[in-house]
């Protein structure tokens, strides 16, 4: 897929999200606006309960923002059916979890597939991926067998199975060794350099240091 050199991938504007329980009204998104661009890497960083899941679920149009709007690549995320949110998310966005994103019953190779299946397009070769993350002698394994930091770079084949305009990551080196996790930042680099966006929501200095620029959430609110 070519990307249009210097154009925006992901355009936030002014998101709201709140959630309420009886009485009890909680403000997870006060107006946050964010913009990144092709071939940048973006940090959010932010302590516990600041909004940071909740900003990472809207953009990736997993959850719905009460007020505002998300843009991919150019084109409206937010406020339309699941289906068609899905369908979206499917092509241009790849989602990366600290737990990884794989299916205990599925080999490595069987996951990738999967990711590829659900997307329409000419999706890249699933053993260049493999290959891509350093897991060529792994592409048969089921996630049990794989280390933490096989499983980790697993993860990430799967969120870059179909090529996304944006990556995101939820904490993808929280549970990882120094070593594995400058692995993975290096590889989540390339993607930027093949004109992807990436935003890694994150509590580790080593990745903002990694990042082209780092934000921090506070109480719902980008400081």
């Amino acid at each position: 897929m070519e990307l249009t050199a210097a154009a925006p991938l992901l355009v936030a504007d002014n998101l709201y999200r709140f959630f309420r329980a009886g009485d009890e009204e909680t403000l997870a998104l006060q107006g946050v606006s964010l913009t990144v661009n092709t071939g940048e890497m973006v940090a959010i960083k932010g302590p516990s309960g600041s909004g940071k899941s909740t900003l990472l679920a809207c953009l990736a149009g997993v959850d719905e923002p009460d007020g505002g709007t998300v843009r991919v690549d150019g084109v409206r995320m937010s406020h339309r059916p699941e289906s068609e949110r899905a369908a979206l998310r499917a092509r241009r966005v790849g989602i990366l979890f600290q737990s990884a994103n794989l299916f205990d019953q599925l080999s490595v190779r069987d996951n990738i597939r999967l990711a590829q299946r659900i997307a329409t397009g000419s999706p890249v070769d699933v053993d260049t991926i493999v290959d891509e993350v350093g897991l060529s002698a792994r592409r048969d394994s089921y996630p049990a067998t794989l280390s933490g930091g096989e499983s980790a770079r697993a993860g990430l084949a799967v969120a870059m199975a179909n090529q996304p305009s944006v990556l995101l990551a939820d904490e993808p080196t929280g549970e990882l060794d120094s070593t594995t996790e400058r692995q993975i930042l290096d590889l989540l680099r390339r993607r930027t350099d093949t004109g992807a966006a990436v935003i890694i929501v994150t509590h580790s200095e080593a990745v903002v240091r990694h990042a082209d620029r780092s934000l921090t959430l506070l109480d719902g609110r980008l400081a």
